[in-house]
């Protein structure tokens, strides 16, 4: 399937998910990550959950970062260039919904994205090479590209992995791993 057919077979799982699905799903993705062996890095980013897309809730994975006293980043989205500027999250950071329904900082200390070095990704789907479809903005392909080399990408996904995606193009960036409530997948 290409990523148009996907995204919309995708929107469609999501939106058959219950919210207790999700909260069980979500809580058993967290739980997933504690095996992974990314717990000794610094900086972390991570997407606060679009509720009303049925995605993810990253609540979870926040607070064992917060247990672990990691430095966690969350994105800004500007999308007149398509680009998302990160900011450290502190306990002052003032969260606000932008007009699409994303949860993000109104502004904070700025993090340089060298300095990130694992990611948590946002993804409608995903194949057995880590390869991923988001929303088709692009924001996370480009983010990426500004990284460290050695920034370690790990999809979350309430789903498995489809056998391939078949318009892939050079700019997208595949995953190292794709955590699912089941498993994870290394790429």
């Amino acid at each position: 399937m290409n990523k148009n057919e996907l995204r919309i077979e995708y929107k469609k799982k999501r939106d058959a998910l219950s919210q207790s699905d999700i909260e069980d799903y979500s809580i058993a993705i967290a739980n997933q990550l504690l095996r992974l062996k990314i717990w000794e890095n610094n900086y972390y980013h991570i997407f606060l959950s679009i509720a009303s897309q049925k995605e993810i809730d990253t609540s979870f994975i926040l607070s064992i970062l917060q247990g672990k006293d990691k430095e966690v980043i969350i994105s800004k989205s500007n999308f007149k260039e398509g680009i998302l500027t990160n900011f450290l999250l502190t306990d002052n950071t003032v969260i606000k919904v932008n007009k699409y329904g994303i949860p993000e900082p109104e502004d904070g200390i700025e993090v340089p994205n060298k300095k990130i070095d694992v990611v948590f990704i946002p993804l409608l789907a995903y194949d057995k090479k880590g390869n991923r479809i988001g929303y088709g903005k692009g924001f996370y392909d480009r983010f990426l590209a500004s990284c460290n080399n050695e920034v370690i990408k790990i999809g979350l996904s309430f789903f498995p992995p489809e056998e391939s995606i078949e318009d892939i193009s050079q700019h997208d960036i595949a995953l190292d791993y794709c955590v699912t409530p089941n498993e994870i997948c290394s790429f």
